[in-house]
């Protein structure tokens, strides 16, 4: 039941159908094959999110049931992707950690004895949905330790000038438990020559424009602004509006969306599917905030593979806005509103059901928004603590081009 609702709800509401490149009928006939097997709920799990990661939607999630997710977890490691290797960028502590003390910048090379690579290509890719090959491979890295919850992982890992060694961790911070090593949504610094960086990890909640209006109630010690989302992967296109509208003096296009159409009658006439018609509004203008000032000074956004949804209307935009430079790597190509569909049991789905283009009809999902300058942070970087890209942002709030 659970897979045949999964397969009509994505046929009728996904959003980016044209995009889907396997036989969404033949899987539907494999796993229905599979699900008649005698197997574990962990076992179904990982199966259902096999066939919705066919939908090649950074969005698209199989939300286990509560009694599941605390059984799934991953030890307290934060790992990330430079030139598509593992890398341990730090770790929460605990009773394991205080002992197992696993250094910061430490190259995972294997797991459980098969190279980091093979491990993430063979065990963890097939199950992590994404619009680009970018986008996709550094999820997988940040899921590649994930399991059964309780279980122990054998790592070898390096740190630079040093021989590999082995080191043991437990997967003990279940799918129910709060992530100690996520970024705060919002947090700013300020750099010298009135600088201002502001980074957003989520766009998912309207505090983070009530913190943006609290810090900046005006602008007037600001003579350049730097917006990092890097690490911005979920939120409503409605808060990025928000923020962009105190970030622009004039008025500005948001981008356009549209949603799936269905009529039946279409079926009749053999054409292809639901999507051949669609319902999307007028996008109109968005304008500056009226009840603060806003802000209309030199600036640079930072993005990301890892950018997505929200944050990725915020960038197409902006970029149409021409507000400034975009400065990083081409964001994830996964916009679109979420929306979820109950499955048999407390089992749900998600997927985009939206359609997002820039105000200028030019698409991005599967692509990603394009940066004006490319930068993509490599192993050398990584090691030293270097931000080429916020470099690079800097450098063009000084001289007018970042180029």
């Amino acid at each position: 039941m659970a897979v045949t609702t999964v397969w009509a709800e994505a046929r009728y509401n996904f959003a980016y159908w044209d995009r889907v490149r396997a036989d969404w009928d033949s899987a539907l006939a494999a796993n229905l094959t599979l699900a008649v097997e005698p197997q574990s709920d962990v076992r179904f799990y990982r199966r259902l999110r096999r066939l919705v990661a066919l939908l090649a939607d950074g969005q698209a999630a199989v939300v286990a049931p509560p009694y599941l997710r605390s059984r799934i977890a991953r030890p307290p490691l934060l790992v990330r992707s430079a030139e598509r290797r593992p890398f341990i960028m730090d770790y929460a502590e605990n009773d394991e950690m205080r002992v197992a003390r696993p250094e910061r910048l430490a190259e995972i090379l294997a797991v459980q004895g098969i190279p980091a690579e093979v491990w993430i290509r063979d065990s963890v890719l097939p199950e992590i949905p994404a619009a680009t090959p970018a986008d996709r491979w550094q999820r997988a890295v940040t899921w590649m330790l994930e399991g059964e919850k309780g279980t122990t992982l054998h790592l070898l890992v390096r740190v630079p000038g040093s021989e590999p060694r082995g080191l043991s961790v437990t997967r003990s911070v279940s799918l129910n438990d709060r992530w100690p090593l996520d970024p705060p949504p919002f947090e700013t610094r300020s750099l010298p020559g009135g600088v201002a960086v502001v980074r957003i990890a989520s766009l998912a909640d309207d505090d983070v424009v009530r913190q943006l209006d609290r810090t900046f109630p005006d602008f007037a010690l600001v003579q350049g602004l730097i917006l990092d989302l890097r690490e911005a992967t979920a939120g409503k296109t409605e808060y990025a509006n928000q923020i962009l509208a105190r970030l622009c003096d004039r008025p500005f296009a948001p981008v356009r969306w549209t949603t799936p159409q269905y009529r039946a009658a279409f079926r009749a006439w053999n054409l292809s599917d639901s999507a051949t018609t669609w319902y999307g509004p007028d996008a109109g203008a968005v304008a500056p905030r009226g009840d603060r000032s806003p802000y209309g000074g030199p600036m640079a956004v930072l993005t990301s593979s890892a950018t997505s949804g929200a944050a990725e209307d915020l960038l197409a935009a902006f970029r149409t806005a021409g507000r400034g430079v975009i400065i990083g790597e081409p964001s994830a190509g996964s916009p679109g509103d979420v929306a979820a569909f109950g499955l048999p049991k407390s089992w749900s789905v998600q997927f985009s059901v939206t359609r997002h283009r820039s105000p200028d009809g030019t698409e991005f999902a599967g692509v990603g928004v394009k940066p004006d300058v490319l930068v993509a942070p490599t192993v050398n970087d990584v090691l030293a603590g270097n931000e080429p890209a916020l470099d690079r942002a800097r450098e063009y709030l000084r001289s007018g081009t970042g180029r």
